[in-house]
C-alpha cells in the first residue's frame, strides 16, 4: 500500500495538527512541502487538489483530502485502534460536545491571535498588539471554562485523550509562549503541560517532517 502523503508548510498550523493526529496514530507518512511563500498553493494543480488554495491536504493512495479536522477525523476512523474518537454513544456525544467547544469557544479566539503572532511573522509582517490583548484577554474567559471541565475530568471529552484535546495542538503552544495564557489556571495548565510534553508534538517542534517510522 502506498505511503500516506501530506502536503503543506512545514510552519503551517493545521499541517502541524495533522501530522501529530498521524503520530499519535502511528502512521507513517511522506512530507511533501507546499512553497506557500512564493504562492504554490494557489497554482492550477494545486487548487485542482484543494480547491481555495489552503494547506493542508492528503493523498491516502489516490484519495484526497483537505481540511484539517476532516483530516483527523479520517485518520482516526481508518485506525480505531488509536482510540482517538470514543464509539460508545455516550462518549461519543460527550466527544462532539467537545468539538462544538474547542470550534467556538477556544479557535473563536486563537485563531485571530495566531494570525497576528504567527502568520503575519511568516509573511515578514508586523501584527497587530492590540488585537492580541483583546483577543487573549476573550480566550483567558473561555478558559475559565475549560478550567471547570478540566477540574473534573483528565481530558476536555473525558478522562481518555482524543482529537479534541489535539485539536489544540499547536495554537496552545504558540499562544503560551507568547501570553502565558495557557498557564494561568492550574486545571487548564495541567493539561496544557500534559499535551505540550507528548511525544507527538515534541516530535514536530522544529516543523513538520516525514515520519516513516515509529
Amino acid at each position: 500500500m502506498a505511503i500516506l502523503k501530506l502536503y503543506g508548510y512545514y510552519k503551517s498550523t493545521c499541517t502541524w495538527r495533522v501530522a501529530t493526529v498521524l503520530y499519535e496514530a502511528k502512521v507513517p507518512f511522506q512530507f511533501i512541502p507546499v512553497d506557500v511563500l512564493n504562492g504554490e498553493h494557489k497554482t492550477p494543480g494545486f487548487l485542482d487538489k484543494q480547491p481555495f488554495g489552503q494547506i493542508p491536504y492528503i493523498d491516502d493512495d489516490g484519495f484526497i483530502l483537505y481540511e484539517s479536522r476532516a483530516i483527523c477525523r479520517y485518520i482516526a476512523a481508518k485506525h480505531p485502534e488509536s482510540k482517538l474518537v470514543p464509539t460508545d454513544p455516550k462518549r461519543h456525544a460527550l466527544f462532539e460536545q467537545a468539538a462544538a467547544s474547542e470550534c467556538f469557544n477556544f479557535e473563536g479566539q486563537a485563531g485571530p491571535i495566531i494570525l497576528e503572532i504567527w502568520g503575519k511573522a511568516l509573511s515578514g509582517l508586523k501584527g497587530d498588539e492590540d488585537v492580541v490583548s483583546a483577543r487573549t484577554a476573550a480566550l483567558d474567559a473561555k478558559l475559565d471554562g475549560y478550567n471547570a471541565i478540566l477540574s473534573k475530568q483528565r481530558y476536555i471529552a473525558g478522562d481518555e485523550l482524543t482529537l479534541v484535546d489535539l485539536y489544540h495542538l499547536p495554537h496552545a503552544p504558540i499562544i503560551q509562549a507568547k501570553t502565558g495564557v495557557m498557564t494561568r489556571k492550574s486545571h487548564v495548565a495541567r493539561w496544557y503541560t500534559d499535551l505540550a510534553s507528548r511525544p507527538s508534538w515534541r516530535a514536530f517542534e522544529d516543523g513538520v517532517k516525514s515520519m516513516l517510522e515509529y
